[in-house]
């Protein structure tokens, strides 16, 4: 199942966390990694992205993890700014979309592909930081998901999401996890069937699921990882 020696495959969003952890569990598997990061090539950007698409050629694997808040807390919805409301969905729709755009190119002619998306808990419940941008982005990702299953299967193409809950992946989600407190952090672990909180590896072991050549008869899913969260 986990067998990917002489796939290439792209993840987007590398240069921490959740995106690193899957880039590294895909190489483990066998598969050639090209990682990107938005300090290298800004995916919102179609040329761009089209640019290094054409540079790494035909792709086995594609990954959008590329994404996150860009830096925002939650601000009234009466007083959010279009300049904040467009950034949030840029860095994780737009990208998803440029991406997915490009991949397909190739591996519509070559008959097969993987193809899945990080949205998030957010895209199916709330963000737990009040951000409207985000949770509604990652809700269309998911959206997205659905029907480019339904439109690139006939190629041989999966298209599939994972919707993480809260895990503790990079600096940003540490401070989240720290401003809880003592009680707020027990609070928190209360809503998950597991009482604890994930790591990256979990969200990439289920990526790893997902772009396996044994699960060619799943497609159009979002599996939440979240250690039960979304039970509740």
């Amino acid at each position: 199942m986990n067998n990917l020696d002489g796939m290439v495959a792209i993840v987007t969003g590398t240069a921490q966390g959740i995106g690193q952890a899957i880039a590294h569990d895909l190489r483990e598997a066998g598969a050639v990694v090209h990682g990107v990061d938005r300090d290298t090539i800004d995916l919102s950007d179609a040329d761009a992205t089209e640019r290094f698409f054409a540079g790494v050629g035909p792709i086995d694997i594609l990954v959008n993890n590329a994404g996150g808040v860009v830096g925002q807390t939650h601000t009234p919805i009466d007083e959010l700014t279009d300049d904040a409301w467009t950034a949030v969905f840029d860095a994780n729709l737009r990208t998803t979309f440029n991406c997915t755009r490009a991949a397909a190119r190739s591996m519509k002619v070559r008959g097969y592909g993987r193809i899945v998306t990080i949205s998030s808990g957010a895209g199916r419940s709330v963000s737990l930081t009040g951000i409207q941008a985000y949770a509604s982005a990652k809700a269309a990702q998911i959206a997205f998901t659905r029907q480019l299953a339904h439109e690139l299967g006939q190629f041989g193409i999966t298209v599939n999401c994972v919707a993480p809950g809260f895990v503790l992946s990079n600096p940003t989600t540490q401070a989240q996890w720290e401003s809880y407190g003592v009680e707020g952090q027990k609070a928190m672990l209360g809503q998950i069937a597991t009482r604890k909180i994930g790591s990256a590896k979990d969200i990439a072991r289920g990526v790893r699921f997902f772009v396996s050549p044994d699960a060619g008869w799943v497609s159009g899913q979002t599996l939440s990882i979240d250690g039960g969260h979304s039970l509740f």
